[in-house]
């Protein structure tokens, strides 16, 4: 063997010496830090989604609550521009409260006689 092919077997083992020894020290730290910090983080993300007071369950009920409670809001809100507007014509026009009163209390004047006809539940 020549001079340049020892020198060249000797980098070699030195090379893959040192090379292995960092990987190994590289390895070792990665798996301890990766098993450390990844197990935490999903002992974490696991405790957030199903335990926590504000877990995904609670939070997608929640969000459901909210809507039904939107939706019965704009109900009422309509509600009350219908009833708003009812009193305008209440208060202002004598045939609506003729009307109004006739409608809803059943009330009649002197000497009239009211039939209340109901059609028949099939």
């Amino acid at each position: 063997m020549s001079v340049e092919q020892l020198d060249e077997r000797f980098i070699n083992i030195l090379f893959f010496v040192f090379a292995n020894s960092y990987f190994y020290r590289m390895k070792k730290w990665v798996s301890t830090f990766a098993n450390k910090y990844l197990f935490s983080f999903l002992f974490l993300v696991v405790w957030v989604l199903f335990f926590d007071e504000n877990d995904s369950i609670t939070q997608k009920a929640r969000l459901n609550d909210l809507s039904i409670l939107n939706k019965k809001k704009n109900y009422y809100k309509s509600e009350i521009e219908i009833a708003k507007q009812e009193l305008l014509d209440i208060q202002h026009n004598d045939a609506a409260l003729e009307k109004f009163a006739r409608e809803r209390y059943m009330m009649k004047k002197n000497g009239e006689d009211i039939f209340i006809i109901e059609n028949p539940q099939p």
